[in-house]
């Protein structure tokens, strides 16, 4: 093998090995961004389900509110009550979030 056939092939595979290199790295960033990513969604599907849980409890104290067999202005203070006691309990929880 010739002296400038042996510097083609080393410069062949420096280019090579630069293009993996810079490859190896935007994957790397990548995969950083993704776990990011992948890390809020997590957060945001756990702040759903509370939500959802928190609107459940809210349909089911609705539920027992129309449900309960008091007179009407009764029933309008006792909803409002709840009401009130549901959006306190909110604000304690979004205080401790």
């Amino acid at each position: 093998m010739s002296q400038a056939s042996i510097e083609s092939k080393l410069q062949d595979l420096q280019k090579n090995l630069q293009k993996l290199i810079t490859t190896y790295t935007a994957q790397t960033a990548l995969v950083d961004q993704l776990k990011s990513d992948n890390q809020n969604l997590k957060a945001e599907v756990e702040e759903l389900r509370a939500k959802v849980t928190d609107f459940q409890n809210q349909d089911k104290m609705a539920k027992l509110v129309k449900n309960t067999s008091v007179e009407k202005e009764e029933s309008i203070e006792l909803k409002h009550r709840l009401n009130e006691y549901i959006k306190e309990i909110d604000r304690c929880i979004a205080h401790l979030s």
